[in-house]
């Protein structure tokens, strides 16, 4: 009897879902592609439900602090994450995550991937990946990069193209794209695999030199940049993901919802230009699809991780 009754009052819940204020939580900090992804999105979901949907940017830690609130709020769907490619790379960086990753969450959609443009400081005498690379060999550990955190896409990409090169440029964490960008920008760092949403203003006004984009075609809007594999790096590509996750035991029919609501956001034509205009390519999935995706980039990248030497934190 109790158990048919706290059934059928999640199921009312579910219906009249929202009813109230709904957060996103943007594990990283303001201005990178992460927060203007859950803004967009929230945006649309406020449009569409006449609900307030509010982005909390959470960053810190390669994304565990904002992914575990999410992780212990209440499973209702008034709580979401916005994830992103540290999500899987963290379970073999930190032995001893706050939370489960494959457990504590529920798949709502994939929401885009995006490619990171490699950009170095105008004072630094280098105007293509091959003087990069020869710069670097002569300066072995001088050069620093910045990056939104150890395991992000930002570093992943880093390590490959040190991988691939056999040069030593030494790594500099932040917590997040935005500052990690604007220590760039000041010259406190020397380089950066950032995103392309970001990067562009300060592209276009000559405040960052672009080398090379790290998708295997180039980007729209930065059509005079050539891929990785054109700048003498053949099979180079590294990609950011984000997706967007509830709380685990979120009831189904809130998930579906959800579901069915930013896909049909990220269908929309004008949506689709918008965010290419950003270098962001929207992929929309299936709560399974994305579920299946997840597990298989631990997989993944837990391997490159091991290959790489980088120590457990």
């Amino acid at each position: 009897m109790l158990i048919a009754m706290a059934c059928a009052f999640s199921a009312a819940q579910a219906q009249n879902y929202p009813s109230r204020l709904v957060r996103i939580i943007s594990p990283a900090a303001a201005g990178g592609a992460a927060d203007i992804l859950s803004r967009v999105i929230a945006y649309k979901l406020s449009e569409s439900w006449g609900q307030q949907v509010q982005v909390d940017n959470r960053p810190g830690a390669g994304g565990i602090i904002g992914s575990d609130v999410v992780a212990k709020a209440p499973p209702d769907g008034y709580t979401l994450l916005m994830a992103f490619t540290s999500h899987v790379t963290n379970p073999t960086l930190q032995p001893k995550l706050p939370y489960d990753t494959l457990n504590a969450f529920a798949p709502v959609s994939m929401v885009a991937v995006a490619p990171s443009v490699l950009v170095v400081h105008p004072s630094l005498p280098v105007r293509s990946v091959r003087d990069l690379i020869a710069f670097a060999k002569r300066r072995p550990g001088e050069l620093d990069y910045g990056s939104a955190g150890t395991g992000t896409a930002t570093h992943l990409a880093a390590l490959m193209f040190g991988a691939m090169t056999g040069v030593i440029i030494e790594h500099v964490p932040y917590r997040g794209g935005a500052p990690a960008l604007n220590d760039l920008l000041g010259g406190q760092v020397s380089l950066m695999f950032g995103n392309v949403a970001s990067s562009m203003a300060f592209i276009r006004a000559g405040r960052l030199r672009p080398l090379a984009v790290t998708s295997a075609r180039r980007v729209a809007v930065l059509t005079q940049v050539p891929t990785m594999a054109e700048a003498g790096l053949p099979g180079f590509e590294a990609l950011a993901w984000f997706a967007l996750l509830a709380p685990a035991r979120t009831p189904g029919q809130v998930i579906n919802k959800l579901n069915s609501e930013v896909v049909a956001i990220l269908q929309h034509s004008d949506m689709k230009e918008r965010l290419q205009g950003l270098g962001i390519e929207v992929i929309p999935s299936s709560p399974a699809e994305l579920n299946d995706y997840i597990r298989a980039e631990i997989v993944k990248w837990g391997k490159v991780i091991k290959a790489s030497g980088i120590q457990p934190q």
